[in-house]
């Protein structure tokens, strides 16, 4: 058991360089405990975590954060919310490009690898705060028809999926910030060219191909993916890009169908596609290759339909797995978004959102805990078993949270044992008598 030892003695350490707010005077908690506290609730998927170890610390003089997370004090929760909100989400870059190290591991190339190799990054943005009464100076504002005014959060997600792969790995987001502009397709593509401004390079060796919905689907994003040596494929929608789709009118494109049994139905996949269109209107519109897939049923029935640009040649060996990547673009918002904000991790609940970073950097911290749990479980032994014998996702987080609750474990070697195995050592059932 390594993994998730070294991964958490890389957390402390950036948290430990989190500014402190207290300007010299100090304190008797570390300010990496505050960080740490914050995280193991959101990897524990557990909003009483701390409050069960609180108890464990008062009864037996130890608790699980010390043992597993390295704590050593476990702060308030206004504490901790005072004491992060200071803390830009950017001094977790590092945590996440550690992620990014681990993708080039050979189960995680295994998982995740297509195109001959390439990884798949999808851009999305989404929001994860929104209150008509809480606001603070990086908050998004907007007015309703009510004409009450709200304030919410919004990130740029970045997100390494693959066709056929129930797992996704998100990378380090960007936030969205006010001076963004109002408009969603200002915001969200303005914070894409930040995001890859200070990712891609670091990326490069990846080989990605990134995948976005039609909001990306514009030159200036475009070129800004090819002129870095990479490629993109994303959504193309007729209503908004009417010069391509009036270049294509009349145009008579090449064409691929696969037959596919799916369970007892028959399903064909038609492919047609066009090379050199004009992204844009105008003489210096990017040339790119359109895409389009239509899955018919056995009775004619056109049960979906969708249309992509790309920069990838396209011939009849590759348009399958071309359209295949294009549509895992939605495992951003089904995989990642909606497990994220329905399935444990609560990402909307508003965990606290102070004055300056803290709904941000929380935020941060809840996606890395999902990053890691999907690292763990392809590259942990340990991890794997516990989660395969608890058979349900919900099932092994409600074991985490109830053994951890009434009983100290070591390490997480001990405790992920315990997890597979359904035993507790008897000695860590003793109560520890403080003298």
């Amino acid at each position: 058991m390594t993994l998730l030892p070294s991964l958490l003695a890389g957390l402390k350490a950036v948290c430990a360089a989190f500014p402190d707010p207290r300007k010299g005077r100090g304190g008797n908690i570390a300010m990496a405990d505050f960080g740490l506290s914050a995280f193991s609730m959101f990897f524990m998927q557990s909003a009483s975590f701390l409050s069960f170890q609180r108890s464990l610390e008062k009864g037996q003089g130890r608790s699980n954060c010390q043992s597993l997370f390295g704590i050593e004090k476990i702060p308030s929760d206004n504490y901790i919310r005072d004491m992060l909100d200071e803390a830009d989400p950017a001094l977790l870059a590092p945590c996440f490009e550690r992620l990014e190290m681990l993708l080039a591991e050979p189960p995680m190339r295994q998982a995740f690898a297509r195109l001959g190799g390439r990884t798949l990054v999808a851009w999305d943005g989404t929001e994860y705060f929104c209150s008509q009464k809480i606001g603070c100076p990086h908050c998004l504002r907007r007015e309703r028809c009510n004409g009450k005014t709200e304030s919410y959060h919004s990130m740029l997600a970045a997100t390494v999926v693959a066709p056929a792969h129930s797992k996704v790995v998100p990378l380090m987001p960007e936030f969205i910030a006010s001076q963004d502009g109002a408009e969603k397709q200002d915001c969200e593509r303005n914070a894409v060219k930040r995001w890859f401004g200070k990712h891609h390079a670091r990326l490069s060796p990846l080989r990605p191909v990134y995948l976005g919905d039609d909001l990306f689907a514009c030159q200036p994003v475009a070129k800004m993916v090819t002129d870095n040596g990479s490629d993109f494929i994303f959504t193309a929608k007729q209503s908004s890009h009417k010069a391509l789709y009036d270049f294509i009118d009349g145009a008579e494109p090449n064409r691929h169908e696969e037959k596919v049994r799916k369970r007892k139905a028959r399903e064909t996949f038609r492919y047609r596609w066009i090379e050199a269109v004009p992204l844009r209107d105008g003489r210096d519109a990017m040339p790119v290759n359109w895409i389009a897939l239509e899955i018919v049923d056995a009775t004619g029935r056109v049960k979906y339909s969708m249309a992509w640009v790309t920069s990838l040649a396209i011939t009849q060996y590759n348009v399958a797995q071309i359209a295949a990547c294009g549509r895992a673009r939605w495992k951003i918002e089904n995989e990642s978004f909606n497990v994220m904000k329905n399935h444990g991790y609560e990402l909307e609940h508003n965990f606290g959102h102070g004055e300056t970073f803290l709904a941000m950097t929380l935020a941060a911290l809840n996606l890395l805990a999902f990053a890691w749990h999907a690292a763990l479980e392809l590259l942990e032994p340990p991890w794997q078993a516990a989660r395969e014998a608890a058979t349900k996702r919900t099932r092994f987080f409600a074991h985490l949270a109830t053994l951890t609750a009434y009983a100290v474990f070591p390490s997480w070697t001990v405790f992920l044992e315990s997890l597979a195995t359904f035993t507790i050592p008897p000695e860590l059932l003793k109560t520890q008598k403080i003298e």
